[in-house]
C-alpha cells in the first residue's frame, strides 16, 4: 500500500493521504487513527481552547508514534496564540487557512515544523512558496465547510503549473477514482475530509454521519456568500433557512448571526435539522461506515489499481512543467 511522492517524503507518511481539518470535528481520535494508517492526521485547532489543543496534540500521540499535524485558522483572534503552542509541542505539520502564515512562518520554521497553508488559487500559491511554505494544499470549491470559488479540475493544474513545491489536491475527493485524477492533473498528495466523517473514530453523532452516507450529488448548499464567508454544508431546515434570509442581510444580519452561533456544534451532537452540517459534494460518494484504517487502504488500493501512481510518470510531468516554468521565465 505504501508509496512515495514527495508529500510522502516532505511529511515523513507512507501514503499521500491527508486529513482535512474539519472544526470541530477533526480531534485526536480521527487525526492518530489516519497517521497510524500511514496517512497524515491533522487536528483542527481553529476557535479551540489551547488547553484543548495541548491536550488533543498528547492523546494523538498515545495512539500513534506516526507524525501528527494540525491546523491554524489565521483569522481566529487566538491564532498567534495557537501558533505558539504549536511550536512548543513541535507538531509536524501544520497547514493554515483563512490568511497569511507570514507571521509565524520563521517560529514554525525554527522548531522544525512543516508548513503547508491551504490555497484556492494559483496566485495564492506561488505567494505561499514565496514566503516559504514546504507545500500547498490547493481545494476546490466542492470541499465542504469554507470554500473558495475554482473548481479541483481548473485549480489543481494551474497551481502545479504556478509552483514548484509539492501540490496536494482537495475538494471533492473521496475514493481511488479521485486520487487518480488528482494525479492525473499534477498533483502529488491530496487532502480528504468527507470521506473521514463516516469513520468509525470520528466522534460526530451517528445522525450526521447517516446524513453524509445518504447524501446525493444535488444535497449540498452554499451559506454564508452575501457575507464574503460561504461555507459548503448538507441542506436541511437550517440552511434552507439561512440562505433565505440571506437574500436580505441588511434586514436579517442579527438573526442570522444569532442562528449560526453553535450551530456546528448541535450538528455534531446529533441536531441533523437545527445545525450545520458541514460537508463536500463528494459525500454522495460516502456509502458506509468503516475504520480510518480500511478506508486509507481501500483508498489507495483503488488508485493502484487504476494505474495513476506512476512514479516514472509523475517524475516526468514534474521534469515537464519545470522546463516550461523555466521557459516562461526567460521570456
Amino acid at each position: 500500500m505504501g508509496m512515495n511522492t514527495r508529500v510522502t517524503e516532505l511529511l515523513g507518511i507512507e501514503v499521500p493521504i491527508v486529513q482535512g481539518a474539519m472544526a470541530r470535528i477533526a480531534n485526536a481520535s480521527l487525526a492518530g487513527a489516519v497517521s497510524e494508517a500511514g496517512g497524515l492526521g491533522i487536528i483542527a485547532c481553529g476557535g479551540a481552547p489551547l488547553a484543548w489543543i495541548e491536550e488533543q496534540v498528547g492523546m494523538a500521540r498515545s495512539i500513534t508514534s506516526k507524525p501528527i499535524g494540525a491546523n491554524v485558522m489565521l483569522m481566529d483572534p487566538n491564532a498567534g496564540a495557537v501558533a505558539e503552542l504549536l511550536a512548543e509541542l513541535r507538531v509536524d505539520v501544520i497547514t493554515t487557512g483563512a490568511g497569511s502564515p507570514a507571521n509565524y512562518m520563521q517560529l514554525w520554521k525554527d522548531a522544525g515544523i512543516k508548513v503547508v497553508p491551504v490555497v484556492a488559487s494559483s496566485a495564492l500559491a506561488a505567494r505561499m512558496e514565496r514566503l516559504g511554505a514546504d507545500a500547498v494544499v490547493a481545494e476546490g470549491t466542492e470541499a465542504g465547510g469554507h470554500i473558495g470559488e475554482l473548481a479541483t479540475m481548473a485549480l489543481i493544474p494551474a497551481v502545479c503549473d504556478a509552483v514548484s513545491i509539492p501540490v496536494i489536491a482537495a475538494g471533492g475527493i473521496a475514493n481511488g477514482r479521485g486520487i487518480a485524477a488528482a494525479f492525473a492533473l499534477g498533483a502529488e498528495g491530496v487532502q480528504i475530509g468527507t470521506r473521514f466523517l463516516t469513520v468509525d473514530e470520528c466522534t460526530i453523532a451517528d445522525a450526521y454521519k447517516d446524513k453524509v452516507i445518504k447524501a446525493k450529488d444535488s444535497d449540498t448548499i452554499v451559506t454564508g456568500r452575501g457575507s464574503g464567508h460561504p461555507v459548503r454544508c448538507l441542506k436541511n431546515a437550517f440552511s434552507r433557512k439561512a440562505r433565505k434570509l440571506e437574500d436580505d442581510l441588511a434586514a436579517n444580519g442579527d438573526e442570522l448571526e444569532a442562528m449560526y452561533v453553535g450551530s456546528l456544534v448541535r450538528a455534531i451532537d446529533g441536531d441533523v435539522d437545527n445545525g450545520t452540517m458541514m460537508a463536500g459534494q463528494s459525500a454522495a460518494l460516502v456509502y458506509e461506515r468503516k475504520a480510518a484504517a480500511q478506508v486509507v487502504a481501500e483508498l489507495m488500493a483503488e488508485a493502484q489499481a487504476l494505474g495513476a501512481l506512476d512514479l516514472g510518470a509523475l517524475a516526468a510531468a514534474n521534469a515537464r512543467r519545470e522546463r516550461a516554468r523555466g521557459a516562461s521565465s526567460a521570456q
